[in-house]
């Protein structure tokens, strides 16, 4: 139990840049609060203790603002960020890694009992800030739902699902789109799940500067390789250029 807890402070502050402490995080994070809650709750659903797993829940809800029904299946390392207004339904299954931004629904379409009626999210999937993924499919591994995206059909491993109704977005994506990716990745910021396919200002805006920045850096790469092949030594080069080789790059722009 407590080597579960230790993963999922962890958990937290490797996703969240703006938890500052371990204590923080035990004391102030109401996704994690709810994940926990849950863990009793589906504990008390599978071993028939039905009513007692719905009160549970009913408690969680109303503490940390996160509606988990306790028949859900949830996977370890699972991040509900800021949480408030998210819902995960009965029959919905959330694989290891996943990220669940604030006021997602993983939603059913059907009202048959005994049926497979909530989604099934993949390992490392990412659902954006009010997006409602609803019926019984799978979002595949890796995958990405953007902000405010209706999703009503399965998503491909690695691709994102943008919109209403969401249509798909190709997970092949160009060099400098991994670039971005990497960038944000050791930022430690997913943008809410958008893409730059979305029609947001903001999510337009945000990739600029990751774009910006991932120039920047391949241009202070080969600005420090130069410097080296002049017999040249920079101190305290930042860490980002290390990962750059100059060779094939082309030439800087003066």
């Amino acid at each position: 139990m407590f080597s579960r807890l230790r993963e999922d402070v962890a958990n937290v502050l490797q996703h969240d840049p703006a938890a500052r402490s371990r204590w923080e995080v035990l004391t102030c994070y109401p996704g994690m609060h709810a994940l926990w809650l849950h863990r009793f709750a589906n504990a008390a659903w599978r071993r028939g203790f039905r009513w007692v797993g719905r009160f549970t829940s009913h408690v969680g809800r109303m503490l940390t603002g996160v509606e988990i029904h306790p028949g859900a299946t949830i996977g370890r390392r699972v991040f509900i960020d800021h949480g408030m207004g998210v819902v995960i339904g009965e029959t919905a299954e959330v694989g290891d890694d996943c990220t669940i931004y604030q006021g997602v629904t993983l939603g059913g379409t059907s009202l048959y009992r005994g049926t497979k009626r909530h989604p099934t999210l993949g390992r490392g999937v990412v659902i954006g800030a009010g997006a409602k993924v609803l019926g019984g499919f799978e979002v595949g591994d890796g995958a990405k739902v953007g902000s405010n995206a209706v999703v009503v059909k399965p998503v491909p491993a690695g691709a994102t699902a943008v919109g209403n109704p969401a249509r798909i977005i190709d997970a092949s994506i160009d060099d400098a789109a991994r670039a971005r990716e990497a960038k944000a990745e050791q930022m430690g910021f997913t943008a809410y799940g958008v893409t730059r396919d979305l029609d947001d200002p903001v999510s337009k805006a945000l990739h600029g500067l990751l774009d910006h920045a991932v120039e920047t850096d391949r241009r202070i790469g080969i600005l420090i390789a130069r410097l080296a092949e002049a017999g040249i030594a920079v101190d305290g080069a930042v860490r980002a250029a290390d990962s750059f080789d100059p060779k094939g790059l082309g030439k800087m722009v003066d």
